[in-house]
């Protein structure tokens, strides 16, 4: 029943969101060329969503931007759907770098494409190559951009490997990279199930990686130490999500 009561609630605020969005992107749109508010709006539908849903605590931790309109390229791990509903509790707007097929779904795609979220056709050379110059181009226009490295969604909750794009954009545009982990999402919502668990779940900001004086030959040393760092972080979470749980 609470499964079914948070899909209907969702589902009314996706309604209530498509035009307070749309509002707020004709409002913005001559002085923000990036979609930063219209975003930072969108992103908020999941943040006070979660005041009715009793099975999922989420928090946020770790050390924000000071000027959240310095681009980064953000790289996270992905255990679940809801790590995007997770990672929206950030106080900060990023655009979201998604598969093609999530635009198709009636109104969402409406609220992704009204924020200026980027496209990717997964297996097709053409469309990666868009999404990356969509990329650059939103963080030219001081937005960060979310890439999840696995490239998709981990089905053990283990971290994958980190494919390389987001490693190269980085060294292209000179945009730092910016490691967040999420832990907990994987038993809130799992892969084909609609139907919701409990979850005590949490993301961290870590320290940004610059990318100053890297050449293309640097790219699988930064992706290594991305995924290092955030592997490293994956396990203090769960320790610590561990503790408060028997605590």
């Amino acid at each position: 029943m609470l499964s079914l009561w948070w899909w209907l609630t969702f589902g009314l605020g996706v309604a209530l969101w498509v035009p307070m969005v749309a509002v707020v992107r004709l409002v913005t749109a001559p002085f923000d060329k990036g979609h930063y508010w219209a975003g930072y709006l969108f992103r908020k539908l999941p943040v006070v969503h979660q005041y009715i849903n009793p099975l999922w605590t989420f928090r946020v931790s770790g050390t924000m931007p000071t000027n959240p309109r310095r681009p980064y390229i953000i790289v996270s791990n992905h255990e679940s759907f809801v790590d995007i509903l997770l990672i929206s509790h950030l106080p900060f707007e990023m655009k979201w770098l998604s598969k093609v097929e999530m635009f198709k779904i009636p109104a969402v795609g409406w609220l992704m494409s009204m924020a200026d979220d980027i496209r990717l056709s997964r297996g097709e050379i053409s469309s990666a190559t868009d999404a990356m110059n969509q990329c650059k181009d939103r963080l030219a226009k001081k937005v960060s951009v979310l890439i999840f490295a696995e490239g998709t969604r981990s089905t053990t909750g283990e971290l994958g490997k980190f494919k390389n794009g987001a490693f190269r954009l980085a060294i292209e545009t000179g945009c730092p990279i910016l490691p967040i982990a999420v832990s907990g999402c994987h038993t809130a919502l799992r892969p084909k199930d609609w139907r919701l668990g409990y979850s005590t779940a949490e993301v961290r900001v870590l320290e940004p990686i610059e990318v100053d004086g890297l050449t293309m030959r640097d790219v699988y040393m930064l992706r290594d130490k991305t995924r290092a760092a955030i592997a490293a972080e994956i396990e203090v979470l769960r320790a610590e999500l561990a503790e408060r749980a028997l605590g």
